[in-house]
This record gives structure tokens, sequence and C-alpha cells, in this order.
């Protein structure tokens, strides 16, 4: 029997890292399944991830002591995942479900290595679709005078629950930028509309004005600045001069969910580096998108 792993690894640029990474996991008995690295020429940041096995009742102990014993002088900033772990979800919602029931369903079917330990709103919409799958369902009202108060019932979920990473499946309230900086790195939004072109309100109306021949959706990890985090996933489909803005709103919905599960599965298989303003988003495992139900 084997356990996998992830490895995950960032560090200034310098010769023999792989050497020295790969030949650290061969000598504590892992066996690298698949490997992917990039260095960034303009901010001279490496940045690899391993997918590896080692046997279960190996000493893992002493694998993670050997590790940060040979990286130590790297400066490095890394992780090791273990692959069965699900990662657990706090989805936020409003008005529109379609992301939503998306990720519920794949989530179901285990199309993505994620657990939804509970569904935010603030609105009853959702309520029944919810709790008829043994989700727990929080209604939080929010207002500009509220926020404050309903932001901390936000986090007193995220804490009790546990959740590594909040999902906004079309929640249209602008988080505050305490609350975007205590969750660095772990939200992650689906924008409806191409970024950074269409902004704000109302994007597909701001698409049909400037007579666009395309539309799509943007996935990136929440900042403090609107709409400006790292970009993880963008996906676009066709429009012509005869479709009306109604016309790109549901034509936009496929792309949106879409989108948003390739951006969930990119960070729940730890493919996903925060590199400044951008990302890099490696190519993803062999088998990483089978499911554990195929229909």
């Amino acid at each position: 029997m084997t356990e996998r792993f992830f490895l995950t690894f960032t560090c200034p640029a310098q010769p023999g890292i792989v050497a020295l990474i790969s030949t650290t996991l061969a000598e504590n008995g892992c066996n690298i399944a698949d490997s992917s690295q990039y260095e960034d020429l303009e901010t001279g940041r490496f940045f690899m991830r391993i997918s590896f096995s080692v046997e279960a009742n190996g000493n893992r102990d002493k694998l993670k002591k050997e590790f940060a014993a040979a990286v130590k002088k790297l400066d490095a900033t890394y992780a090791i995942h273990n692959q069965s772990k699900k990662m657990k979800l706090v989805v936020m919602v409003s008005r529109f479900g379609h992301c939503l029931n998306d990720l519920l369903y794949r989530a179901r079917i285990g199309a993505l290595p994620v657990e939804i330990v509970a569904v935010i709103s603030n609105h009853m919409t959702y309520q029944k679709v919810v709790v008829n799958q043994d989700i727990p369902f929080h209604h939080i009202p929010e207002t500009k005078e509220n926020k404050p108060h309903a932001e901390a019932q936000i986090m007193q979920i995220v804490n009790d629950t546990g959740a590594d990473l909040i999902v906004l499946a079309r929640y249209m309230q602008i988080l505050s930028d305490e609350m975007c900086q205590k969750m660095s790195g772990r939200i992650i939004n689906i924008h409806h509309s191409f970024l950074p072109s269409f902004k704000g309100a109302n994007p597909y109306k701001q698409a049909h004005l400037r007579g666009v021949k395309l539309i799509g959706a943007t996935s990136h990890y929440v900042t403090a600045d609107l709409d400006e985090g790292p970009i993880i996933e963008q996906d676009i489909v066709r429009v012509t001069h005869a479709q009306s803005p109604s016309d790109y709103v549901a034509l936009g919905r496929d792309v949106e969910a879409i989108v948003l599960a390739r951006a969930i599965h990119a960070h729940a298989h730890h493919r996903s580096f925060i590199n400044g303003s951008k990302t890099v988003v490696f190519p993803a495992s062999p088998g990483s998108f089978s499911s554990e139900l195929m229909g």
C-alpha cells in the first residue's frame, strides 16, 4: 500500500533545485509520478509541483525532517499535501445559482476533490437545494450598516468548519479589505465577464454596448482591489450583433460554471501559485479529472 502526496515549492531561482528535491525524495523511498516547474525570469522566482507516492507505513516524519534540512538554505516556501484529503469549501451565493448547482454536483460525484461544508447566502433562494444535500445553509443578510457583523458571522462559520477556501459563486456583495487580507489566497471569485475589460456592475451590458464578438468569464483570487486579483482561469464564447444583453447573460452562465470549476480544480490539486499580481498554474496530473461516479 502506498500514499500519494503533492509537494508545492517556491523559492528564489538558483542552480540545482530540481536535483536537490528529486534526490531527497528518492533517498526517502518516494516515487515521483508527475512533476512541473517554472522559473519566472522577471521576478527571479522558481515554482515547482510534484506528485509522489511513498509506502503507507513509511516514516513520514523522517521524510519531512530530512526534506526541511535539505532545502533550508534555499529560502523556500513549501508544503506537502496528502492527496486523499479533500479540501473543505464554504460556498457563498446570492440570487444566481448556476455556479452553486454545478459545484454541488461536481462535489457529489467526486469530480472535484472537495467537501462543501457550508453554503452562505444573503438570500433564501437556494436553501432547499442545499439542505436537501445535507449541507448546512446559513442565511446572512448583508447591508452597508451590518457589514462588519455579517462578515464576523461568515468568518465564524469558516473557522468552525475548518474551511480551507471560500468560493464566491456569484455572491454579489463586496468583501471588506480586512476580510480579503485575512483570507488572502483563500478566496476565489467568478467574474461574469472577461477581465480586465469589463469590471464592476453589469459587465455583460458593458460588453453589449461595445459590440464585442467574444464574451467570457474570469476566475481569480480575491484581493482588496475590486476585480483585480490574480487570475486563475478564463474562457470565452462567441456572440454576434444579433444577440441582446440578456442573451449574453444566458450564454455566459455555462462559461462561468466551467471556469469556476476549473479554477477550484487547480487550487484543490495545488496547481495554482500566486506570483505577485499573476498566477502560475501548472497542468493537471494524469487522472486528476476522473471522478468517483462517472455519471
